[in-house]
């Protein structure tokens, strides 16, 4: 039997979001999608035996589960310098640069391997990741030029910056990804939203406070719009120093910014959905799957015009020009023209939920069926 063996070490990088959700959406549209005859196994770091049963259950259909004796920091180093191979032969598919990028012969054994880059961040954006990242990165890119067979990346904007910095010619191919699965508003939407104790209107941002995701200027923005309207970002911890120093800075009342910390998908999906705007602010992007997220729940979005953000969101979100002076004014004043005009915050989520409907991960699976097909 043909197989085709997809690292899902992602999974495990603890809080679903950006590759990790990647990762389980993806594989498991390519569960339900493989061709008759091919089977689909995955391989992942040396973890815990509830991890793996978590991978199981997340991934019904997955014919094995190859685990590696290796932690994830021990076999990452081990494939940065090309030792460690997989078990078996055939196609090998990584979600991420985190693969075992090494010589091997497609033409007459069948062997390929395709990674995948989600963003260009350690070259533009270099301060986001931290030296030693950046430096695993830029090692594993220069592998995948030299060993992958091809690199999928999310979005025209990434494959445009990825050809600037590695020869990779004409191997790149373009596959979004879509709105997660798992982003559903529950049974016990009201008592969740008690338990968030969501206000009446409020922006929802999504993330850390960090130096591209412009958090901090959606925080300044906060102070320019009406007292009742509240900011609340999830991923962010409510006592998080990053955070108390912006709204400091802002000078916004104490209680109208609070981070929600790490939010189960229940409890985000009802925060999106109750949200009066969803702001993305992101300086630089890949592709965004909190936009399509909010697209998908009908929440009406504002983002930066990062180009990733623009290609993606077409004219389904609103766009705030991101560079020169007074990027939080911008952002306020695109805020405040949301929560005042009903007919255009209806207008975005009827565009939203259309422009959601655009992808799909069968669509992405598809698709890596398909360049596999032609390797």
């Amino acid at each position: 039997m043909t197989t085709l063996r997809v690292i899902v070490d992602e999974m495990l990088s603890g809080a679903p979001g950006g590759v990790s959700r990647y990762a389980e959406e993806l594989t498991r549209a390519l569960i339900s999608t493989a061709p008759k005859g091919v089977a689909v196994e995955g391989l992942v770091s040396a973890s815990t035996e509830p991890e793996y049963e978590r991978i199981h259950e997340r991934l019904p259909g997955l014919a094995t589960l190859h685990k590696s004796a290796l932690q994830r920091r021990e076999l990452s180093s081990a494939w940065q310098h090309g030792f460690t191979r997989l078990p078996g032969t055939g196609m090998v598919h990584a979600p991420s640069l985190f693969a075992p990028l090494a010589k091997h012969d497609r033409l007459n054994d069948g062997d390929q391997i395709i990674v995948t880059v989600h963003d260009t961040l350690a070259w533009t954006a270099p301060q986001v990741l931290g030296p030693r990242r950046v430096s695993w990165h830029k090692a594993m890119l220069k592998r995948a030029e030299k060993y992958a067979d091809a690199i999928v990346v999310p979005s025209h904007t990434v494959a445009d910056e990825l050809m600037t910095i590695a020869a990779v010619g004409e191997r790149i191919r373009v596959i979004g990804g879509a709105s997660s699965s798992a982003l559903r508003l529950p049974t016990d939407a009201d008592l969740l939203a008690a338990e968030l104790e969501l206000p009446d209107r409020y922006v929802l941002a999504i993330g850390d406070i960090g130096a591209q995701n412009g958090l901090d200027q959606l925080v300044a923005a906060l102070a320019a719009l009406d007292d009742d309207v509240a900011l609340l970002i999830a991923g962010t911890e409510p006592a998080s120093p990053a955070l108390v120093s912006a709204a400091d800075e802002a000078r916004v009342a104490p209680g109208r910014v609070r981070g929600l910390g790490a939010l189960a998908d229940p409890a985000l999906s009802v925060a999106l959905s109750r949200a009066a705007v969803f702001a993305y602010p992101n300086l630089e992007e890949g592709f965004g799957l909190p936009v399509l997220d909010a697209f998908a729940l009908g929440t009406p979005v504002i983002h930066s015009d990062a180009p990733a953000l623009v290609e993606l969101g077409a004219e389904a979100g609103l766009r705030v020009e991101r560079e020169g002076e007074g990027y939080s004014e911008r952002l306020a004043e695109a805020i405040g023209s949301v929560i005042a005009d009903s007919e255009l915050a209806d207008r975005l989520r009827v565009e939203g939920i259309d422009r959601a409907g655009v992808f799909s991960w069968r669509g992405a699976a598809d698709k890596v069926w398909q360049l596999h097909a032609d390797l």
